[in-house]
């Protein structure tokens, strides 16, 4: 796929997450819990670059930009701001390089808005950013339950980024898009000419009040100096036989079920937005 054959909807959702990585990621990855899907990232990388093109992952959690990228060919860099997580990117990259991934990739632990002077040497190299931000404290992770008629507890586990204050994903969400936009700022001095910078991002619901994450994120990359190109669908639900098979989280559900219980007209998110962006005055 070229990126001038990208469909506007991809269908990303066919497997489930957990499917997709079986085999291919180290089986503790699943701890960490705002995980791209393999998917998507393996889609926007054959998209918008070429093997031997680098591609950059400024908050690359356990990897899934680093390792779709050298199972492709590409190489990667990537920075990661826990090192408990900086190091599952190192075992599932070293992991696909033994399944025979032919590109290479690095990783960085540290903060993402000094990212352009650790990888100083990367500068206007990069063909492609694919990343995407975190959701604030909001993030569910694993959730075991009773029925929603039966009741019962709710266990939660492996639902929070880390426990260090100055991880963005404990900021509220004004601070957290600054944080990002400054992210996106030092991404820019990576891009090569007519690279793109990709991100994932959907709205999340507040107290039952939907919150236009994407368009805060578009705001955000415009004033670090970039402009959007292209608004696209990444599908997290599956299609099957003309329908859509749900791949919603309970949280996701349970809100739609108070929603619609209040009379409100409230469905599930089956897709993120893929935000595709490029450099101010880049010619497509």
């Amino acid at each position: 796929m070229s990126e001038s054959v990208v469909p506007s909807v991809l269908a990303t959702g066919q497997l489930q997450s957990r499917v997709q990585r079986q085999g291919r990621y180290v089986a503790e990855s699943m701890r960490h819990p705002g995980k791209m899907l393999p998917s998507i990232a393996s889609r926007v990388i054959s998209a918008f670059t070429e093997p031997g093109d680098l591609v950059v992952d400024p908050m690359c959690g356990i990897g899934t930009t680093l390792v779709e990228a050298v199972h492709l060919g590409r190489h990667a860099a990537g920075m990661e701001y826990e090192a408990d997580f900086a190091g599952l990117t190192a075992a599932n990259v070293q992991h696909a390089r033994s399944q025979g991934a032919t590109g290479f990739a690095r990783v960085s632990c540290g903060d993402a808005r000094n990212i352009s002077t650790v990888f100083a040497d990367l500068r206007v190299m990069a063909a492609l950013v694919l990343t995407s931000p975190p959701y604030g404290e909001r993030t569910h992770g694993h959730v075991r339950c009773g029925s929603r008629e039966g009741g019962g507890p709710v266990e939660k586990s492996n639902h929070r980024y880390s426990t260090d204050k100055g991880n963005l994903a404990h900021q509220r969400l004004p601070q957290l898009m600054e944080g990002f936009g400054q992210i996106l700022a030092e991404c820019r001095e990576l891009l090569r000419p007519g690279g793109v910078v990709a991100i994932t991002v959907r709205p999340i619901r507040v107290n039952g009040r939907l919150v236009d994450i994407p368009g805060q994120v578009i705001e955000a990359a415009e004033a670090a100096g970039l402009m959007l190109t292209h608004r696209l669908v990444a599908l997290l639900c599956g299609l099957r036989d003309g329908g859509l098979v749900n791949r919603a989280s309970f949280f996701q559900m349970l809100e739609t079920w108070r929603g619609r219980e209040k009379g409100q007209p409230v469905c599930a998110a089956a897709h993120e937005d893929l935000l595709v962006l490029r450099k101010e005055g880049d010619q497509d």
